[in-house]
């Protein structure tokens, strides 16, 4: 430990390295996933489709805002569309109305039933399924609310990108943006952190008790990933969101550290942190 310590020091001393690590790390948080890029295209898909719909009907279909609160009825219901069963889209929450009858937090707690969870997303995905269409509209139809279903269980059934859904969808900060790493930078002491971990594989990364050292590493990161969660589930439901913002911030960055630390090889003298989800 002590090892470890003085190398710190010498680190911290070193404002190129921090800078380069700060750099990078903010560069990280600019950058957006393919899973954002895809939920564009489902977006920008869906308004499509009901436009469509509004021009074959004759009537106006309006098209709710993405995270409202309000109940509605079904944005794809089976008598515009004809798809059978198909759910509520107004939110992530709507779509899931089993598993989360009560709607987001704080009227909700932030913890879900994962198992709950899949299998609502289960039976809606086969209530919905586009094979049981024949090629046109109403197929059409289909493969974008599956899509739509797919996106919500994706982002629900992750604490992070749970959370910066919750965070941007009704509280209107957005962790992802791309003015994010002067919003939301990472508080120093966790940066600290950080930093240690580096530079521990630095020191041991091609030493014979490296994997040792790293798997130790990988426990480390787990512990520090469920106090995150843990410190900012209890944020949201007390609906303290700066408490959340920051608690949100810190958990991509374990979550960086955690991939980085899966995808580290013997020999290696350094982890790649990229914050893109």
């Amino acid at each position: 430990m002590a090892m470890r310590s003085t190398s710190l020091a010498r680190k911290i001393c070193r404002p190129a390295t921090a800078q380069s690590l700060t750099s990078t790390t903010r560069t990280g948080l600019n950058s957006r996933s393919p899973r954002d890029a895809c939920t564009v295209r489902q977006l920008a898909q869906t308004r499509a489709i009901i436009s469509t719909q509004s021009a074959l009907t004759g009537s106006p279909v309006f098209f709710r805002r993405y995270a409202s609160t309000k109940s509605s009825t079904h944005a794809f219901g089976t008598g515009e569309t004809g798809v059978t069963g198909a759910p509520d889209i107004t939110n992530h929450y709507t779509i899931f109305p089993r598993t989360l009858s009560a709607g987001p937090p704080p009227a909700s707690s932030f913890d879900i039933s994962v198992g709950d969870l899949r299998r609502e997303f289960l039976q809606l995905q086969n209530a919905v399924h586009p094979d049981k269409y024949p090629s046109g509209d109403v197929k059409q139809h289909a493969e974008a609310i599956s899509a739509r279903i797919n996106e919500a269980y994706r982002t629900l059934v992750d604490p992070l990108q749970r959370a910066q859904y919750l965070l941007r969808e009704w509280h209107g900060i957005d962790v992802l943006a791309e003015d994010g790493a002067s919003k939301h930078a990472l508080d120093p002491e966790t940066l600290m952190e950080v930093m240690e971990v580096q530079e521990t594989i630095e020191e041991v990364g091609a030493s014979p008790e490296a994997e040792e050292e790293i798997d130790a590493l990988k426990k480390e990161n787990d512990q520090r990933i469920e106090a995150c969660v843990k410190s900012l589930g209890s944020a949201i439901d007390r609906n303290d969101i700066e408490t959340a913002r920051k608690e949100c911030v810190r958990l991509r960055f374990w979550y960086s550290v955690g991939e980085g630390l899966r995808e580290w090889e013997p020999g290696r003298t350094e982890i790649r942190l990229v914050h893109g989800n």
